[in-house]
C-alpha cells in the first residue's frame, strides 16, 4: 500500500460539524429540483459513470470505493458543464424578464426564442479552465456573446479550448483571483453579466445557480445506491464543488449523510486556512499547483457558509501526489476499470491514499474496512497535452 504513491505530509485540520440549517437554506431541494429538470433536457444529457475500484480499496484498507467519473459529461471532461452553462440561461431568463417586464421560460431561451434579445447581452467570467469551457459551451448554444479572463499559468490548451467554442479569452498577468477581479471590473464598466462560481457582497444568484447544478451529479450518485457513503472527498478550489455535493448529501441521506473531507492542494489551502481560522480566509498563493482548477485563494462566501456547518476535515496535499495517482487510475490494480482523469480530479483519491498509509490519520479519519468512500473525479482529459507528459513519466512539479 504505501508503495502506491509518494511519501508525503499531508496537512489536517479537524472540525466539529455544527450541522445548521445552511444545507438547506443557502441550495434549497426546489434549486437542485430547477436545476435537475432543465439539465436533464437539454441534447446530450446522460448519466455519467460511478465507477466501484474494489482491488484499490482492499490494498488501501477500506470497504468501498466509489469514484464519480465526470469526463464524459456533454463531452465536455467535467462536471462544470452542469453548472456554469446552467447559470449563464438563470443570467439570460433574469436580464430578459427584468428588459420585458414578461415572464422568460428556460426552454424558451433554450429553443431560441430569445435569439436576438439574447445576442446583446454579454457573458464575463474568470477560469482556470473548466468553468470557462462550460460557459462557453452555453453561451454558444444559447446564442450569447462570451468573454473570458484566464491568469497567466492557465495552460494553452485550455484556452483553445474555449475559443472553439465561441468564446473571447483574455490572458492577464497574475493568479485566478485577479482574473476574478479584472471579470468584475470589466463587466460593470461594459454592462456586461459575469456568471461566476464564487460569491461576494451582493452577488449570489449566478453562483448558486451553479452549485445547483452540479446537484444532478449527486442525485445521479445518490440513486445508485442502496445505503449512503461514510465518507465523501471532496476538492476544494472557491468552495463550489464541495458546498453543493455536500448539500445534496444531506438533502437526501439527512442524518445518515457521510462524513465531509474538503482536500485542496497545500500551495492553494483557502478552507483549510479558513477552517483553521474559524472563519472565510483568503491566501495568497505564491506558486501555482498542478491542481490548476483548484488554483484559488479565495473562498466563495456562499459555499462556506454550507462547508463551516457540514464539513469535519480539511486535508492540504502536495502537488507531488498527483501524476502518480493520475497513472494509478489509468494502469488500476487488479481488476479495477481503466479511469481517464485530469489532474484536478484525482485530489480526494491522492489524499485517500496517502491518509490510509498514515496510521494516526487514518484512524482520526475513520478510515478502516467499515469506511465506503465517495469520490468525485471532477474531470476527464481536459488538457491532452499535460495529460500524455503525466503518462509518459513527468511529475509536472
Amino acid at each position: 500500500m504505501k508503495d502506491l504513491l509518494p511519501a508525503a505530509q499531508l496537512g489536517h485540520v479537524a472540525c466539529a460539524p455544527t450541522r445548521g440549517d445552511a444545507a438547506h437554506r443557502v441550495l434549497s431541494q426546489q434549486d437542485f429540483d430547477a436545476a435537475e429538470a432543465e439539465i436533464t433536457q437539454w441534447e446530450g444529457y446522460a448519466p455519467t459513470p460511478l465507477v466501484s475500484l474494489p482491488a484499490l480499496a482492499e490494498a488501501i484498507g477500506v470497504g468501498a470505493i466509489l469514484y464519480k467519473h465526470e469526463g464524459p459529461r456533454f463531452g465536455l471532461g467535467s462536471f462544470k458543464a452542469l453548472g456554469g452553462a446552467y447559470a449563464a440561461l438563470g443570467v439570460l431568463q433574469r436580464e430578459i424578464a427584468r428588459r420585458t417586464g414578461a415572464q422568460v421560460e428556460l426552454a424558451d431561451i433554450r429553443a431560441g426564442k430569445h435569439r436576438d434579445a439574447v445576442a446583446g447581452i454579454t457573458l464575463v467570467s474568470a477560469t482556470d479552465g473548466n468553468h470557462g469551457r462550460s460557459l462557453a459551451w452555453g453561451c454558444q448554444r444559447f446564442g450569447a456573446p462570451c468573454r473570458i479572463y484566464i491568469h497567466a499559468e492557465v495552460s494553452e490548451g485550455r484556452a483553445q479550448a474555449m475559443r472553439d467554442l465561441g468564446a473571447e479569452v483574455i490572458r492577464i498577468d497574475g493568479d485566478y483571483d485577479a482574473s476574478v477581479r479584472m471579470a468584475k471590473d470589466e463587466a460593470e464598466a461594459h454592462g456586461w453579466f459575469v456568471v461566476s462560481d464564487t460569491s461576494w457582497p451582493g452577488y449570489s444568484d449566478p453562483p448558486r445557480d451553479v452549485m445547483a447544478g452540479y446537484g444532478v451529479m449527486v442525485r445521479e450518485v445518490c440513486r445508485e445506491m442502496d445505503r449512503a457513503p461514510t465518507h465523501v472527498f471532496l476538492q476544494g478550489g472557491v468552495g463550489g464543488l464541495a458546498a453543493g455535493v455536500t448539500a445534496a448529501l444531506v438533502q437526501h441521506w439527512g442524518e445518515a449523510s457521510p462524513r465531509v473531507v474538503v482536500v485542496e492542494p497545500d500551495r492553494a489551502a483557502c478552507l483549510y486556512e479558513s477552517a483553521r481560522a474559524g472563519a472565510a480566509t483568503a491566501v495568497e498563493i505564491a506558486e501555482e499547483t498542478i491542481m490548476a482548477g483548484l488554483s484559488c485563494g479565495e473562498p466563495s462566501p456562499l459555499a462556506w457558509a454550507i462547508l463551516a456547518e457540514e464539513a469535519r476535515d480539511y486535508l492540504t496535499i502536495p502537488d507531488t501526489l498527483v501524476a502518480p495517482t493520475v497513472r494509478l487510475l489509468a494502469h488500476p490494480l487488479g481488476g479495477d476499470p481503466v479511469v481517464e482523469a485530469g489532474e484536478s480530479a484525482v485530489a480526494g483519491l491522492a489524499a485517500l491514499i496517502a491518509a490510509c498509509s498514515d496510521a494516526a490519520l487514518s484512524d482520526s479519519l475513520g478510515l478502516d474496512r467499515s469506511a465506503r468512500v465517495l469520490l468525485i473525479g471532477s474531470e476527464g482529459i481536459t488538457d491532452p497535452e499535460i495529460y500524455a507528459r503525466i503518462m509518459a513519466g513527468e511529475d509536472m512539479v
